[in-house]
C-alpha cells in the first residue's frame, strides 16, 4: 500500500486527528498551484457579494438548461464529443428495464430472481432522489430496507489491511429485503413504515410536526429474520456530480477529519476506510449514505447486485441476493451468456453505466446575488452548518477523465462520517461506520429536489417532508447548527431556506 495511505491508515484506527498540513501536499500540484487551490477554497468572510465562480457548482461541467425535470440528466457541459456517445449509451443502459430468464431478449435478461427494481432508473428517476412510498401507493421502487446481523467469529466480511468492509446479511434473507420476485417466486416480503407525530417548539414559538418513523415487515414468505436482526431503511440518491467527487484528492478530504474533535468546535468526522474491489486495495469511502463505497464502478455494481439482481465482471452475482435458505430462487436460470461476456451485465455494460454516472453534470446556481440568498449564505455559515457540508473543493490534476480535472466545484459536503444523534441512529453498521455515524450528503441540486423529483422528502429514508424538518432532525455533532436554526427569526430561517433552494 502507498505509504502515504498506510500512515494516514494507522492514524484513522488508532483515532488520531488528520491534520491538513500532514496533507498539504498534493501529488498532482506544484507549490504554486497548491497555494492558489488553498486560497480559492478557504471558507469566505464576505457575504455581501457572490463569490467567483460561485454559478459554477461543477466548474467547467456546469450545465446551463431550463429548469424542469430533467435537469440532472444533462452531461458534463466539458465532455468532448466522443465523451458524449458514451454518456448516451450508458444513459440507454442506465434507463433499460431488465426481465426474467430465460427470455428471447437474451441481452436484457437475469433480473432477479429477488429484487427491488427492474432498472437503475426504476429508484434514480429522472437521476434524482428516491422518496417513501406515496400515500395510497400500492409499490415501493426507490426506498429499500438494508438488513444485516453482527459479524460471527471468524468474521466473514471483506477485510485487507485492518480495514473491514461491508456487513453480514441476514442469514435468511440477505443484505436487502427483496419486495419483488420473478415469476413463480415469491418476493420476501414488504416493509411497513408507522409515522408518529412529534413536534418541535423554534425559539419565536412555531410549532413544528416533525414525523418520526418506526420500521417493521410484513409478509415474509421464507421464515421470520433473525433475532438479532438490524434493518435500516433507504432511498435513492440523486446522482449529479458523483464523478468530480471521485476525482476530489483524498488528502483534501483527509484534512477536515477530525476525529477527537482537538479543535473542540464539537464536529469530528472521520473518513470511512473500505475496499475497491476493482483494485483491490483499501480506499477512501466517498459514496453511499454511510460512505461505504470508494468507487462509482464498485457502487453500480453493487447496485447491479443487490437492487436489481443483475451479476457483473466486478460482482459475481448471477442470483442477487438469495440465500441458501432460498433454494428455489437458486435453482432458478440466469441470464449469464458466456458468448456475450462475463456476467449478467458483461463489460461494457458496466462500463458505460459507470461512465454515465460519472458524468452526469450539476445544475448553474441560481440568483445567487439576491439579497435574500446573500442573508440565507451568511446564516448557513453562521450557525455552523459549512463546518461538515464545506462548500468547495478543486478536483485533481491527474482524474483519469480530462472533464475532471482541476475543476473548481461545490457540492457543500465533506464526505467524511458524523455522528448525527439518537434521532436519526439507525443502530447498524456499515464498514467503519456505527450505527449513529452518516456521511454528510452533498447539499448541490437540493433547491431542484421538488422540480426533478415531484418531492421534498430529504434524509436516509425521507421521513423530513421539507428542508425545515431536515434541518431540526440533526443532532449529535449537527445539534448546535440545528439549534442555532430553531434559535433564528422566521426572516432569518427564510432567508437560510431560500439559499438552500438556490443550490
Amino acid at each position: 500500500m502507498h505509504l502515504r495511505l498506510t500512515l494516514a491508515l494507522i492514524a484513522v484506527l488508532a483515532g488520531g486527528l488528520v491534520f491538513a498540513d500532514e496533507y498539504g501536499t498534493r501529488p498532482d500540484l506544484s507549490s504554486e498551484d497548491l497555494a492558489r487551490v488553498r486560497s480559492v477554497t478557504a471558507a469566505t468572510t464576505d457575504f455581501s457579494a457572490p463569490e467567483k465562480f460561485e454559478t459554477n457548482p461543477a466548474g467547467a461541467g456546469t450545465t446551463r438548461f431550463s429548469v424542469n425535470q430533467d435537469a440532472f440528466s444533462h452531461f458534463l457541459d466539458n465532455l468532448s464529443f466522443e465523451q458524449e456517445e458514451q454518456f448516451k449509451l450508458g444513459n440507454a443502459l442506465f434507463r433499460k428495464i431488465w426481465v426474467s430468464s430465460p427470455s428471447s431478449t437474451q441481452a436484457s435478461d437475469g433480473l432477479g430472481p429477488l429484487f427491488n427494481a427492474r432498472g437503475c432508473q426504476s429508484c434514480h428517476i429522472k437521476d434524482g432522489r428516491g422518496h417513501p412510498p406515496f400515500e395510497g401507493q400500492a409499490e415501493n421502487v426507490s426506498m429499500f430496507l438494508r438488513l444485516s446481523v453482527p459479524p460471527t467469529d471468524p468474521d466473514p466480511r471483506l477485510a485487507m489491511d485492518g480495514v473491514i468492509a461491508g456487513e453480514v446479511g441476514d442469514p435468511t434473507y440477505g443484505l436487502q429485503l427483496q419486495d419483488f420476485a420473478v415469476p413463480g417466486l415469491k418476493a420476501e416480503g414488504r416493509m411497513v413504515i408507522d409515522y408518529a407525530d412529534m413536534p418541535v417548539t423554534l425559539g419565536d414559538g412555531t410549532v413544528v410536526t416533525l414525523r418520526k418513523p418506526s420500521y417493521s415487515v410484513a409478509d415474509l414468505a421464507y421464515g421470520p429474520l433473525a433475532d438479532d436482526v438490524m434493518i435500516s431503511p433507504r432511498i435513492a440518491n440523486t446522482m449529479i456530480g458523483l464523478g468530480l467527487v471521485e476525482a476530489i484528492p483524498q488528502e483534501d478530504i483527509l484534512a477536515h477529519a477530525d476525529p477527537e474533535d482537538r479543535d473542540g468546535d464539537g464536529v469530528s468526522g472521520r473518513p470511512n476506510w473500505t475496499v475497491a474491489p476493482e483494485r483491490n486495495e483499501t480506499a477512501l469511502g466517498r459514496f453511499g449514505w454511510k460512505a461505504g463505497m470508494a468507487t462509482i464502478r464498485s457502487q453500480s455494481a453493487a447496485a447491479f447486485a443487490g437492487d436489481i439482481g443483475i451479476s457483473t465482471p466486478l460482482i459475481d452475482l448471477p442470483h442477487g441476493d438469495c440465500t441458501e435458505k432460498q433454494p428455489e430462487c437458486l435453482v432458478l436460470p440466469t441470464g449469464e451468456q458466456p458468448r456475450l461476456g462475463e456476467g449478467e451485465a458483461p463489460d461494457p455494460v458496466l462500463d458505460l453505466v459507470t461512465f454515465y454516472a460519472g458524468t452526469l453534470g450539476v445544475p448553474e446556481r441560481r440568483n445567487v446575488g439576491d439579497e435574500q440568498i446573500l442573508a440565507g449564505k451568511a446564516a448557513f455559515y453562521q450557525a455552523g452548518c459549512a463546518s461538515c457540508h464545506v462548500p468547495k473543493f478543486v478536483t485533481s490534476k491527474l482524474a483519469e477523465n480530462p472533464a475532471h480535472r482541476f475543476q473548481l466545484i461545490w457540492p457543500y459536503s465533506d464526505f467524511l462520517l458524523h455522528d448525527m444523534g439518537a434521532g436519526l441512529a439507525d443502530g447498524r453498521p456499515e464498514g467503519q461506520a456505527d450505527g449513529s455515524e452518516w456521511r454528510t450528503p452533498p447539499l448541490w441540486g437540493i433547491g431542484l429536489t421538488e422540480t426533478v423529483s415531484g418531492h421534498t422528502f430529504f434524509l436516509h429514508d425521507g421521513r423530513a417532508r421539507s428542508l425545515t424538518e431536515a434541518i431540526l432532525w440533526h443532532g449529535g455533532e449537527a445539534q448546535a447548527a440545528r439549534d442555532s436554526f430553531a434559535a433564528m427569526s422566521e426572516t432569518q430561517r427564510a432567508d437560510l431556506l431560500a439559499f438552500l433552494g438556490s443550490l
